[in-house]
């Protein structure tokens, strides 16, 4: 009893005596970024197969359910927020046909809208490259991100997403495949590559698609436009557009068959022989097989002797 009342005396004399500050536990997983990857209702099925493959490639992402689309944009803050979500990936569908990407960054913005093009998924491709599920990825960008602002700023935003954070839980300790960021014709050509050898081997993997961007926002799904790209043509313009220059195309080709013709008309068809006519019947045959009209002629007068 006497050493358990001397132990505590101790303690609470330590407790008094010491003037040191607590120390801090040092945690292990100190960049806590959570991606919610969610889409709109009216996806296509290969949108919903590429968002399935970006899941697999990003640990940290969160799930939610598919948005109605009643539902305005500035809910998506609130649902990051419940979720406690700082980044969001949101896949937005029109007409079964287009795709629209959102990237943004939750807590003060800015967010991007990207046009989707040349989606290539990994059960389409079947490409022979393979990678851990879980691994850290190697993020590889096109150095012209750095000579325009906007580019930059989609660098930044484009690594805090696809970068699996140090020590996550359900991330691996491993570097094994690279996804590569390339700037060409003003989209940015998005693919992943495992790492075969440390000479630089590489397979791909897949995904593909590559990414327009469309327009760049102050805030988190709205605010103030940032930037906006003046080369940008949606998709439904554009196929009225292929459709309004087929039907001119059609009618061109026809005025042009038209002048084609006239163009190539003779003057005179057929040099033509008026004795010709004289000899177009054989005489003989005419005598022995009779016309239809005289055959008719003399059934009339049959019937007509008949009734008499």
């Amino acid at each position: 009893m006497q050493s358990k009342s001397n132990k505590r005396k101790r303690s609470v004399q330590s407790k008094v005596t010491s003037e040191e500050p607590p120390l801090k536990k040092a945690t292990r997983w100190t960049n806590k970024q959570r991606v919610l990857v969610f889409c709109s209702r009216g996806m296509n099925f290969r949108y919903r197969h590429l968002m399935q493959d970006l899941k697999t490639l990003l640990p940290h992402h969160r799930p939610e359910p598919k948005m109605e689309r009643s539902k305005t944009l500035s809910i998506v803050n609130d649902m990051c927020e419940m979720k406690n979500c700082n980044k969001a990936l949101m896949f937005e569908g029109r007409r079964k046909l287009d795709l629209y990407i959102w990237m943004s960054n939750i807590t003060n913005g800015p967010s991007v809208k990207f046009a989707v093009d040349n989606i290539h998924t990994m059960a389409e491709l079947k490409l022979t490259g393979n990678c851990l599920r879980g691994s850290r990825p190697l993020l590889s960008f096109d150095p012209r991100f750095d000579e325009m602002p906007h580019y930059s700023l989609l660098k930044e935003l484009l690594s805090q997403i696809f970068g699996v954070p140090n020590r996550h839980p359900k991330s691996q300790p491993f570097f094994d495949h690279v996804y590569t960021f390339t700037i060409l014709d003003g989209r940015i050509w998005f693919r992943n590559f495992q790492i075969v050898s440390e000479d630089g081997a590489l397979t791909e993997i897949g995904p593909r698609f590559v990414l327009n961007p469309v327009k760049i926002f102050a805030d988190s799904f709205g605010g103030p436009p940032l930037w906006e790209n003046p080369k940008y043509v949606s998709p439904a313009k554009y196929r009225r557009q292929m459709q309004l220059s087929a039907k001119k195309d059609k009618y061109i080709s026809k005025q042009q068959q038209k002048l084609r013709a006239e163009a190539t008309k003779p003057e005179t068809s057929y040099e033509l022989n008026p004795l010709d006519q004289v000899f177009k019947k054989d005489p003989i045959k005419q005598k022995l097989i009779p016309d239809n009209d005289q055959l008719k002629k003399k059934r009339k007068n049959r019937k007509g002797n008949k009734t008499k």
